[in-house]
């Protein structure tokens, strides 16, 4: 099953899990990550109820004169034009040939965050889709669900092709998990900048069957604890989500789940209001668009 933008399933078909419902099973998470909470943590129901900020392994540090810089610019189309410029300059987007790369390679190179992005927004189950989960798999140990089809055997072929198009999307780039790294922290001070004192966003997202997704609990009869994929669309437009099926999934987002959203670089992407939100364990409402 497909998943463009907001209204289609990133989630597989229904599959009862036997867990407790507050915790992320072990099978969809990995021992290790890049951040300062692990996936157990990070993909629990008590994380979405209570979330704090995570943080990626030495990207503040790294980047620390582009976050002081992004400070003292009262102006939200501003700090996107400099940090766009910082990309540029600190992965050499314009000229790959700085970054060691032969003419030969410009093809793989041009495969930049922008591109990514692009690509996700056409089709999250393509090639940058592959890429993009697997970004939230090696950082913050979120394994995929749902990739073209549901991946259930990690042995199986459905998971075979999500690893050949996230090699194939890596292979001979520039850094590109790196400048993932950073458009993650420029969103989240962003979101920090913008929304000061909020913890939470309500999105939402149209479906046909509730059980297009992994349900571990039905709470009341229109409340679910549902395990959502790695990475996932969202719309903060109820009647936008309301255009993609018949139901209309509405979740309490923790804002450090945001990864990217497409004001965040205004006139650059085109396409729908879209939040591209991190995965887990999550309590989601159910009502009829």
């Amino acid at each position: 099953m497909p998943e463009t933008g907001a209204g289609h399933n990133n989630g597989p078909a229904f599959v009862g899990v036997s867990t407790r419902p507050d915790s992320l099973p072990a099978h969809a998470r990995l021992p290790i990550n890049r951040c300062n909470l692990p996936a157990s943590i990070l993909g629990s129901l008590s994380y979405q109820r209570h979330p704090v900020p995570l943080e990626l392994d030495g990207v503040g540090e790294l980047h620390r004169g582009l976050f002081s810089t992004l400070d003292a610019l009262p102006d939200p189309g501003e700090r996107a034009r400099l940090f766009m410029t910082h990309m540029t300059a600190a992965f050499s987007l314009g000229h790959p040939e700085e970054a060691g790369h032969s003419a030969t390679a410009h093809d793989r190179v041009r495969a930049t965050y922008l591109r990514l992005l692009r690509g996700w927004a056409f089709d999250p189950d393509g090639q940058e889709g592959a890429v993009l989960k697997g970004w939230v798999e090696s950082r913050f140990g979120l394994l995929p669900r749902h990739h073209g089809g549901p991946i259930r055997d990690f042995s199986g072929d459905t998971y075979r092709r999500y690893l050949e198009a996230r090699s194939r999307g890596l292979y001979g780039t520039n850094a590109l998990e790196a400048q993932l790294d950073l458009l993650y922290a420029y969103c989240q001070h962003e979101l920090v900048r913008q929304r000061p004192g909020q913890t939470h966003v309500v999105l939402y997202r149209g479906i046909n069957r509730v059980t297009d997704f992994e349900v571990l609990q039905a709470t009341s009869r229109n409340r679910r604890v549902v395990l959502l994929n790695s990475l996932n669309s969202f719309t903060p437009d109820r009647e936008r989500a309301g255009e993609f099926g018949d139901f209309i999934l509405d979740v309490q987002v923790p804002l450090p789940k945001v990864c990217f959203f497409h004001r965040l670089l205004p006139g650059v992407l085109r396409g729908e209001d879209e939040f591209m939100v991190i995965g887990g364990v999550a309590e989601v409402g159910v009502a009829t668009s």
